[in-house]
């Protein structure tokens, strides 16, 4: 997991409640057999045209807009997330290029799911977020830095805020430490312990050979 400390970047906004899993990645994409790629279909319903036997871009759509190409900064309103538990939704996230997300609010899993793929999850009020929509709106070159060892969100238009966010999910990504990661901090005591454990059951008895 690549480690993130200090994001400045443009920001897309999507200025709805309630965005669900399944429109973040689609279910008939949860059948393939690979971990990388699911960034070509995040929001793939909204993204395209499904009526067209082509599926031609939706030119109305935020994300196909050429002005916000880049934009590493999601901005959403509450309860971004909701629905079924698929971390597919934030790998999508992540492998199209976002490497954080404001909201009011996340649902629960996706809010662990999204931690543990290296998102940061900016939590801030509901005018506070709707500051920052409407700027990201009307400028498509309005900048947002997030710096997550202050745990703080500011813009070049005057803006900031605090945020709360756990202690060992930030130290998780500014360290870029996923579960394996942590797991193999450890590597050399786990070492030491397979050998004693092996040594103490799995050695044959003296005067068995």
């Amino acid at each position: 997991m690549e480690p993130i400390n200090v994001l400045t970047s443009t920001a897309v906004p999507l200025p709805l409640p309630n965005i669900d899993t399944d429109q973040i990645i689609p279910k008939q994409f949860l059948k393939r057999i690979e971990r990388t790629g699911y960034g070509d279909f995040l929001f793939y319903d909204w993204r395209y045209n499904l009526d067209s036997p082509a599926k031609e871009p939706n030119p109305d759509f935020v994300l196909n807009k050429p002005e916000y190409k880049g934009s590493q900064i999601l901005i959403a309103e509450k309860n971004f997330g909701c629905g079924s538990s698929r971390e597919h939704a934030a790998w999508a996230i992540n492998q199209y290029g976002f490497r954080a997300v404001i909201a009011p609010t996340f649902a629960d899993i996706f809010f662990s799911n999204a931690g543990k793929n290296g998102i940061i999850l900016v939590r801030l009020s509901e005018d506070d977020v709707k500051t920052l929509l409407d700027r990201s709106t009307k400028n498509s070159k309005h900048e947002i830095t997030i710096n997550l060892e202050a745990q703080t969100v500011t813009d070049n238009e005057g803006f900031s805020a605090h945020f709360d966010i756990d202690p060992f999910r930030k130290y998780c990504l500014i360290n870029g430490l996923d579960d394996i990661g942590l797991t193999l901090r450890h590597v050399a005591d786990l070492d030491k312990f397979e050998a004693k454990h092996d040594k103490e059951f799995w050695s044959a008895p003296k005067g068995a050979m």
